[in-house]
């Protein structure tokens, strides 16, 4: 079974996976909770340098008020209560999103959470929160704009890496595989730009399911697929990894 350095997950199907139970929403956000802390530390026994997990995106601030509110309350449950855990575990946490319109309240609390486990050196975290792609590309593309109307840039110097290095992931190494639950198979405005090269993986049960055994079925998915990058020669895979 070949070990991805970074694995990103969409977390999808708290609320069916509730509503088959006869349960709210809101408890199927709660048990959503209960796999991530699963698929930390799954993954930290596995090896895998980076997770990332699409906690909260750009768009879902259109659902209904008390939904968005019980989702916040849970992120604030889960750093309060999970932090020190994780800082003891040598996790990183990195946040990624856009931060510019959070009520000071999260904002604070993410920044919290960066900076007591800004030297940690074990699995690397990634919260994508507030997050959306396409808002993502929108705003690198204004900062190199910015540059270039600063002189500090010429178009010239626009390139794949300028891109990247603009990009909220730009200390992050491009995922070699997404997966996603619940049986969707869409990226749902995540990671766009940097899953040109990743495998996708989508598994027939809802987020709340998904345990260690569902993990490693789709890694065993993962190590077969033969990754080219465009060429021809196929990848040495017995070594594991990308």
């Amino acid at each position: 079974m070949a070990i991805p350095r970074h694995l990103a997950v969409i977390m999808d199907g708290n609320g069916r996976w509730a509503k088959e139970r006869g349960l709210s929403r809101t408890q199927g956000h709660r048990q959503g909770v209960v796999a991530v802390r699963e698929i930390v530390k799954n993954s930290i026994e596995l090896g895998i340098d980076y997770l990332t997990l699409f906690s909260f995106s750009s768009e879902n601030w259109s659902r209904p008020e008390s939904e968005v509110r019980d989702l916040m309350g849970l992120l604030k449950l889960f750093i309060r209560n999970d932090l020190a855990k994780l800082n003891k575990k040598n996790v990183k946490v990195v946040v990624i999103g856009c931060r510019e319109s959070l009520t000071s309240d999260i904002a604070d609390l993410l920044v919290e959470a960066e900076e007591k486990t800004k030297d940690n050196t074990g699995l690397n975290l990634v919260i994508a929160f507030n997050y959306g792609a396409r808002q993502e590309l929108t705003q690198a593309v204004k900062q190199l704009a910015g540059r270039v109307a600063k002189g500090e840039l010429s178009v010239d110097e626009i390139d794949e890496a300028a891109v990247s290095a603009a990009l909220y992931s730009n200390s992050i190494p491009d995922p070699d595989v997404i997966l996603r639950t619940s049986g969707e198979q869409r990226l749902s405005n995540f990671l766009l730009w940097q899953a040109a090269y990743s495998e996708f993986v989508f598994v027939d049960c809802y987020w709340p399911d998904f345990d260690r055994v569902r993990l490693e079925e789709a890694l065993v998915e993962y190590s077969g697929r033969d990754r080219r990058y465009g060429g021809v020669v196929t990848q040495n895979r017995a070594a594991g990894g990308a």
